[in-house]
């Protein structure tokens, strides 16, 4: 019999709050991203996501003027409002821009703590 394990991230997540679409099948909704990896988010929604179904996201984030598109995300988990995405399919262009944004982001991060520790 195949045992099922819990969800884990496997990579760092930059928390952090942006607007974002989504669209299921044909309904269209808005959200928060409230945390974000290379592979995933945490998103506050409108409408509560069901587990197990795929999205297709815009996140609007602060480095340009433009949305950033995931084509295809899948729903991970689900607590009312909030859901894990996992992205699934992303155009290779917004993915290096996704990357870039949150290797940007965990680099700032990190100098933050280390000037808070020189300080103290």
């Amino acid at each position: 019999m195949e045992q099922t394990r819990p969800y884990q991230r496997n990579l760092y997540r930059l928390p952090f709050a942006c607007p974002a679409m989504y669209c299921v099948l044909s309904a269209v909704g808005e959200g928060t991203i409230t945390n974000l990896s290379a592979v995933g988010c945490a998103i506050e929604t409108d409408q509560p996501l069901l587990l197990g179904q795929n999205v297709a996201l815009r996140l609007m984030l602060p480095d340009q003027v433009e949305s950033l598109p995931i084509d295809e995300a899948h729903v991970r988990w689900v607590h009312g409002n909030l859901a894990g995405i996992e992205f699934i399919e992303v155009e290779r262009t917004a993915n290096l821009r996704l990357h870039g944004f949150v290797w940007d982001g965990m680099v700032q991060r990190f100098q933050s703590i280390q000037q808070k520790r020189a300080i103290s």
